[in-house]
């Protein structure tokens, strides 16, 4: 059993953890079982078992009934108790005492009422002893605001923990049955179930994705939105501190922090503080299933003085709040005929890990007056309610119908969301009127499909006319709804001749598909503009069926074709000089002919006109200067990378114009331009050294503060506002102030590196390649860090969270640690 091995006293925890007495790797773990106890809960003459019951009122009737086996040996009395705030101690008439080994209560259970003004409740598990009841009940009148915590930490911690369950779950059944499903099936229970999902675990090999997924599994359960999350509480206030220091050791999970961490630090707290000599009080998380509540406690019960008590905390004593269950889409249609229709929901994530919502139904009027229920399923993995659409073959729907979405949520009933829903019937589709012509064969183009059909269409096919004139193969296309009425399908023509087609577009529930004639074109190219300024080493080339062109000449300059994109129904072509020099000599405003040549060797001629010069500058030398009082640890190795707090001086030569203009400017900015600077003659920031090069002078912490970072880029603008490209000047790394490396006697144990904005790190090692690293978690607040033992010399090799491709070295005092 690993141990935490310091002992410390903390404001927040309010009392001195000797954190060696609790077992960290066990604490959020939960994997022994308790013993079961059954519950049913009687309102207003009705029945419900536990597990579909979110909260007591008062004057509920409860029926209790510990299910221990007929072997049980230890006598285990059964304590229940009501409480009503953590000021107001609740009266002896609150406790109901049972003893568990009787042949009544065995049999037949205890039934106690919800008192008038109560708010929580629980369920003691306590080993019989001399003067039990009177002692626990003494324990709980005298600290009611330690039980009111811990029972409202240990509901929400069963709820959070029901949803993650639910999760893994998903992600382990589908693994194992239908791994090329995992991605989407995965994103859909994590959307419902309101779960961290980290993207990156889709980049590795398919049979690793699912450990990827589960990896840190107790870090991934976020706030359900539905009432507050045990993780939001436990990293409030200066608690934050404590969990920043735990996340970063290896017992408590090596960085990542575990949301049950926080609540069970918690809950250890409360209930630590309530031991006495006979007895000491351990949590139990439940997982209600029907009417019996499975206990799941993190250390063993004792029955040796202090013997243990299981905590149980019922729902609690509250006005019912319905979940705010929500459409994924508020204007979304669905399709009636589908046989399998699902109906995606989101923002109550208790709706699909709990039985609390039970009798779901989808309500809807059909015909002649005619209420329909169709039954719906809560499936996380299909990230909705599930219904099956078969009962609706033989009768007559309406076009469209308003679905309402009807449910329990414990005794209330809950009146979900509205659903828009459509019935497949034989449809007419049009095409958008640009796109009538824009079939055009050697290629692939993109359709959009118009009809109030469009969310019943189960699959598209394309049928190409036959050299005889028959129907010839039919083909699926790939296709997704866009719009409530609009269908986008890509049409492959790239093996195909121009002429007619067929579309053929099935729709759930109809045994014939509707058939959508279109014409396909074999469009010759047509040019419209080339637009090229004098110095650019490419110009773009404007029109249709760009495609076919191999080259261009223009004044003895010849251009090769590039990349060819398309942009509001025309094509943009890059044409490509051999280098900038060779354009320098184009005089703005001149009108020229360029010829183009296609690939089947024709030629045309398109009038051009040269655009105004843009402005071209050559990147000479650059140099950094650290400022006096900056730290001096890291030692920035990589020349193209300059600490946040140096400032950088770099020449430049114009090179388009020839002559730098005075009242032209240099313009600094990021990758995304959200860090965006000027330098000017008038301001200082530029300095002429001739006519043609120009030094710069710039202080990026002083423009842009003290959080920015990565990658600057910097380019020329002229006076009349003409840029022109953006060529790389140096990327920006924040560097932390590291202060000293102190070691243990021994070779062993990992040394503590100390210093200040250690979150800017990476990761540290003591070898150049990394073999022995040492990663720093996101969120890192901690003024120290553990690290391997550094070279003789005090070396350590950073990579820098700004830059973490390269490695840069860092050389601190080393001291020996008192053992």
């Amino acid at each position: 059993m690993e141990v935490w091995p310091v002992c410390g006293c903390l404001q927040y925890l309010q009392l001195c953890f000797c954190l060696s007495l609790l077992p960290v790797q066990t604490l959020p773990l939960f994997d022994l079982a308790g013993p079961p106890v059954d519950v049913r809960v009687e309102r207003a003459g009705k029945t419900l078992p536990i597990a579909e019951v979110p909260n007591l009122v008062a004057g509920d009737r409860l029926w209790i009934h510990p299910a221990f086996p007929a072997d049980q040996t230890a006598r285990y009395l059964l304590i229940v108790a009501f409480m009503r705030g953590s000021t107001n101690p609740p009266p002896d008439a609150w406790f109901t005492r049972a003893e568990t080994w009787t042949k009544k209560v065995h049999d037949e259970g205890v039934f106690v009422v919800v008192p008038q003004g109560a708010e929580q409740a629980v369920v003691f598990l306590a080993p019989e002893t001399g003067g039990d009841f009177s002692t626990l009940r003494s324990a709980v009148r005298g600290r009611p605001g330690s039980f009111v915590r811990a029972s409202q930490d240990l509901n929400q911690a069963s709820l959070d923990r029901s949803r993650l369950d639910k999760y893994l779950s998903v992600v382990r059944e589908t693994a194992q049955n239908n791994p090329k499903d995992l991605h989407a099936r995965s994103e859909l229970a994590a959307r419902s179930l309101s779960i961290k999902l980290d993207p990156k675990c889709f980049d590795r090999p398919m049979d690793e994705q699912a450990a990827c997924l589960t990896q840190h599994s107790d870090d991934l359960v976020l706030n359900d939105g539905h009432s507050q999350s045990v993780v939001g509480a436990a990293l409030n206030g200066s608690g934050a501190d404590l969990i920043g220091a735990l996340s970063s050791t290896r017992q408590a999970g090596g960085g990542v922090y575990s949301a049950y961490v926080g609540a069970i630090v918690d809950t250890a707290r409360i209930l630590d503080n309530l031991h006495t000599a006979q007895y000491q009080y351990i949590p139990a998380l439940t997982s209600p299933h029907k009417e019996q509540i499975d206990v799941r406690l993190n250390n063993p019960p004792s029955f040796h003085n202090p013997k243990s008590v299981i905590v149980i905390a019922l729902p609690p004593v509250k006005a019912t709040t319905l979940p705010p269950l929500r459409p994924v889409e508020r204007d979304q249609v669905e399709c009636l005929q589908k046989e399998s229709l699902v109906l995606p929901v989101e923002g109550a994530p208790l709706v699909f890990s709990t039985e609390f919502a039970h009798e779901t139904v989808l309500h809807f009027d059909a015909d002649k007056g005619q209420s329909i229920d169709l039954p719906a399923i809560a499936d996380p993995a299909r990230g909705g309610y599930v219904l099956d659409t078969h009962p609706l073959k033989e009768l007559q729907l309406g076009n469209e119908v308003t679905g309402h979405l009807r449910a329990r949520w414990g005794f209330e009933e809950f009146g979900g969301p509205l659903f828009h829903l459509r019935t497949a019937q034989p449809a007419k589709w049009s095409v958008p009127a640009e796109e009538r012509s824009a079939l055009i064969v050697g290629r692939e183009d993109k359709l959009h499909l118009l009809s109030p059909s469009a969310a019943c269409v189960d699959s598209i096919s394309i049928r190409h006319e036959g050299k005889d004139g028959k129907d010839g193969k039919d083909e699926p296309l790939t296709w997704k709804q866009t719009k409530p009425d609009q269908i986008e399908l890509l049409v492959p023509l790239v093996a195909s001749q121009a002429g007619g087609l067929t579309l053929l577009v099935k729709q759930a529930g109809l045994a014939n598909p509707d058939e959508v004639p279109l014409q396909t074109y074999a469009e010759a190219g047509h040019l419209e503009q080339f637009t090229i300024s004098p110095g650019d080493a490419h110009g773009i080339l404007r029109g249709t069926r760009l495609d076919e062109v191999s080259g261009l000449d223009l004044d003895g300059v010849h251009f090769t074709s590039g990349t060819l994109t398309r942009s509001d129904d025309s094509d943009q072509l890059e044409m490509n000089a051999p280098n900038a020099a060779a354009t320098v000599r184009l005089k703005p405003g001149n009108k020229q002919t360029a010829n183009i040549t296609l690939k089947d060797g024709r030629t045309t001629a398109l009038r051009t006109v040269i655009s105004s010069v843009r402005p071209q500058l050559e990147l000479l030398q650059k140099s950094i200067q650290p400022a006096p009082d900056s730290p001096a640890a890291i030692q920035i190795t990589d020349a193209n990378e300059m600490p946040q707090y140096a400032r950088i001086s770099f020449s430049m030569r114009s090179k388009v114009p020839e002559k730098f203009a005075r009242n032209e400017r240099i313009e600094i900015a990021n990758d995304d331009g959200s860090l965006h600077a000027s330098l000017t003659i008038a301001d200082g920031g530029l300095t002429l050294q001739d006519q043609q090069t120009v030094l710069a002078n710039y202080d990026p912490q002083k423009a842009f503060g003290a959080s920015a970072f990565g990658a600057l880029k910097v380019r020329a603008v002229s006076a009349d506002e003409i840029a022109g490209d953006w060529q790389p000047l140096i990327t920006l790394v924040r560097v932390p102030a590291l202060q000293k490396v102190e070691c243990p006697p021994n070779a062993i144990d990992a040394c503590t590196l100390t210093g200040t904005s250690l979150f800017l790190i990476d990761s540290v090692a003591a070898a150049a390649d990394f073999s022995d690293k040492v990663s720093v978690a996101e969120g890192f607040v901690a003024p120290s860090l553990k690290v391997p033992h550094p070279a003789a010399d005090g070396t350590l090799f950073i990579r820098l969270r700004d830059d973490p491709t390269v490695v840069d070295r860092a050389v601190l005092p080393v001291t020996t640690a008192r053992p």
